[in-house]
């Protein structure tokens, strides 16, 4: 996985997010959360090194379903056409097999995208990678902009990891042992701080790009920028089977939608 360029990388994520996103199928997504877990054990990527992004991910997953249920929560049974109610939860609330299902499926589709996502931001240099996004034809303004973007992200990471220990030396508990308002409270009190200090470290930055000339010339060259080998024209290959195959599913199901609750 760390031998592949930036663009076949990019290119497995593109092709892995538009096969999980075309459809609902079930048995497609559970093979694809395997298979993204394959990948990302191969790439030997340490779970400790992006606690934090996984952390992050699994909070906006569950505000995603709950917000789901809360202002759809009968979107299963108008995708599915059926109705079999588990139990009534209040007014209007009643938890359906259909909408367990649904999001179920949701549920899925994050964990079959994460794996892959992570490889490719976690295995990929960030100048690779604006190098990837420029070559697949993203203007290298925008794609340096996201490359410097993914170079701040463990920089945060680190500093508000020594601010916390900094924090909790100085006799702030915001470890573990505190409770969770205390801990959300003196996280939010080093995160606004991180933020400001980001936003002065960019505008200098940018101030040094500006003085050297960048984005005067409509294109560049890209030193970090690697030809293509055998093996990513083989995962390319891959990933291009892998959304044609999501697209065979939907044609075999009818619809983007797997439907276990009536028989054919």
């Amino acid at each position: 996985m760390h031998r592949l360029t930036g663009v076949t990388k990019l290119i497995l994520l593109l092709c892995m997010s538009i096969g999980v996103m075309i459809g609902f199928d079930t048995r497609y997504l559970v093979i694809s959360i395997l298979l993204s877990a394959f990948l990302f054990k191969l790439s030997a990527v340490k779970l400790k090194e992006i606690r934090f992004i996984v952390t992050l991910m699994v909070l906006l997953l569950v505000l995603n379903n709950l917000a789901i249920f809360l202002f759809a929560p009968e979107q299963g049974v108008s995708i599915y056409m059926t109705r079999h109610v588990l139990a009534h939860l209040a007014g209007g609330y009643y938890l359906t097999s259909e909408q367990l299902f649904y999001q179920l499926n949701v549920t899925l589709k994050y964990f079959a995208i994460i794996p892959v996502g992570l490889i490719f931001f976690t295995a990929s240099e960030p100048s690779e990678f604006a190098a990837s996004l420029h070559t697949l034809g993203v203007n290298y303004k925008i794609a340096y902009a996201v490359s410097l973007s993914l170079r701040y992200i463990p920089d945060m990471q680190r500093s508000f990891i020594e601010t916390s220990q900094a924090q909790q030396a100085r006799g702030a508990d915001i470890s573990r042992k505190a409770s969770l308002r205390k801990r959300i409270k003196g996280a939010v009190a080093i995160i606004f701080p991180l933020i400001f200090s980001s936003l002065d470290r960019i505008e200098t930055v940018s101030n040094a790009m500006e003085l050297r000339g960048f984005g005067r010339m409509k294109r560049r060259t890209w030193y970090s920028r690697r030809p293509f080998k055998r093996a990513d024209y083989v995962m390319a290959a891959a990933g291009a089977v892998w959304v044609l195959i999501a697209a065979a599913m939907i044609i075999i199901d009818g619809g983007r939608f797997y439907n276990p609750f009536i028989s054919y």
